[in-house]
């Protein structure tokens, strides 16, 4: 089993001051080692399809809704699990999670990882 996490947004809870109003935690699981190998052999031939350069990291926000239907396509053809969390820091009380980021980050992939999760792919 392979889990790839991967967050947005910061741990800091000065919301008045520039910190992010919510953390998402997300992560695919891949049962089998193999599916991972094609699944990233299938982007690296999707970025070269689209003439980017092999270590570019997609970024949907900023990418066209071309590249992201076609990158979704591509691996829709493989089997993972998406699992993902979205807390929103105001309602967020326990002063541990407040004061320390490693404890926060602790806290919200350890949720992650605790959640269902539905399949994709084959």
């Amino acid at each position: 089993m392979l889990i790839f996490i991967d967050d947005s947004g910061d741990p800091g809870f000065k919301l008045d001051k520039g910190s992010s109003k919510a953390v998402v935690i997300a992560c695919v699981i891949f049962d089998d080692e193999l599916e991972a190998e094609k699944t990233a052999v299938a982007i690296k031939e999707f970025r070269r399809k689209m003439k980017f350069p092999d270590a570019m990291e997609f970024k949907f926000n900023k990418s066209s809704k071309k590249v992201r239907k076609g990158f979704l396509t591509e691996i829709s053809k493989y089997k993972f699990r998406v699992r993902a969390i979205v807390m929103q820091k105001e309602k967020i009380y326990g002063q541990e999670l407040i004061k320390s980021k490693e404890s926060f980050y602790s806290y919200a992939i350890k949720m992650v990882l605790k959640q269902d999760c539905w399949v994709f792919g084959k």
